[in-house]
């Protein structure tokens, strides 16, 4: 018969399980909440109610929190179900005692029944005087981002206002109020332009006859293959650089995109330079250098002479 901490091992792994699924289930449940809730917030900013958006969305920002510390919680389940094995040492292993302290400190403040159901398990496993050490937190084992998403305090002001503006620039609001030039083309992360052509109007451009002035008979059929071949994909203009924004939470409401530790800003649009016209006779072509059949004979004819 195998010893007691042995046998709870299963029972661990099974509650893990159902854990990680009523987590999942609870963070999609809150955020369809918040989008109406974003969308209430949106409708008093647009009739000026901003008194009343301010204290409402305090609500919105605890939901986030709450949300975020979900995420944490499934992740550390996660992290416990595939080092399982590791639970059936007679004491915690260094690895999994960062998951197992901040679950412990987190599911009695929680509404997860089956992470109560984990937190007792684990408590039988590893004895009261490891729980004790894990709810004082006395070797700051738990994590800090699990202790900062359950201290209940009020928001930042800096935070409301970050959390109002972002609402009012996804629902196309003007907030704070600002003067219609002063909104500004909005940002070129996505998409393609006439400016910067990708893609299709790329190829179009890249389309063009290469060959110039009055061609023979030979030009118009070497323009004609020309045409007709395909350029390789590093010839040309390439697409524009795609980057989606990183979304934003609560300890970065204003996410910004960066590579290398750069700020990448949006693309302003400049209006594209008209080339001034210049008489057809200054134009130059490939052809202009090469001499034509009847030429070369003639120098040929000379030199023989």
């Amino acid at each position: 018969m195998p010893p007691p901490t042995a046998a709870i091992v299963p029972k661990i792994k099974v509650q893990l399980k159902l854990a990680i699924a009523r987590l999942r289930m609870v963070q999609k449940r809150d955020e369809a909440l918040a989008k109406n809730q974003r969308r209430v917030m949106a409708q008093l900013l647009e009739v000026g109610k901003v008194d009343s958006a301010m204290i409402r969305v305090e609500n919105i920002i605890r939901s986030d929190i709450i949300s975020e510390l979900h995420e944490i919680l499934e992740l550390y389940c996660e992290l416990l179900l595939a080092r399982a094995g590791l639970l059936e040492a007679p004491t915690c292993d260094p690895g999994l005692e960062e998951a197992v302290k901040s679950i412990i400190y987190a599911a009695p403040k929680t509404e997860i029944k089956e992470l109560h159901q984990v937190r007792v398990l684990l408590a039988e496993k590893f004895g009261k005087e490891f729980v004790l050490h894990a709810m004082d937190n006395t070797d700051s084992k738990v994590s800090e981002k699990v202790m900062k998403k359950l201290r209940v305090t009020p928001p930042k002001p800096e935070l409301v206002t970050g959390y109002l503006e972002e609402i009012a620039k996804a629902y196309g609001i003007n907030w704070p109020r600002k003067p219609q030039e002063e909104l500004g083309d909005p940002p070129d992360f996505l998409g393609d332009d006439d400016e910067n052509p990708g893609g299709g109007q790329a190829q179009k451009n890249l389309e063009t006859p290469i060959l110039s002035g009055d061609p023979d008979d030979d030009e118009v059929e070497a323009r004609a293959e020309l045409n007709k071949a395909t350029p390789p994909k590093s010839f040309g203009p390439g697409s524009p650089l795609h980057v989606n924004p990183p979304s934003p939470s609560t300890d970065n409401i204003h996410p910004k995109v960066t590579l290398n530790s750069q700020e990448l800003k949006p693309i302003k649009k400049v209006p594209p330079v008209t080339p001034s016209k210049k008489p057809a006779e200054s134009k130059g072509s490939i052809a202009d250098g090469i001499p034509d059949v009847s030429e070369l004979a003639k120098r040929f004819a000379a030199l023989k002479r």
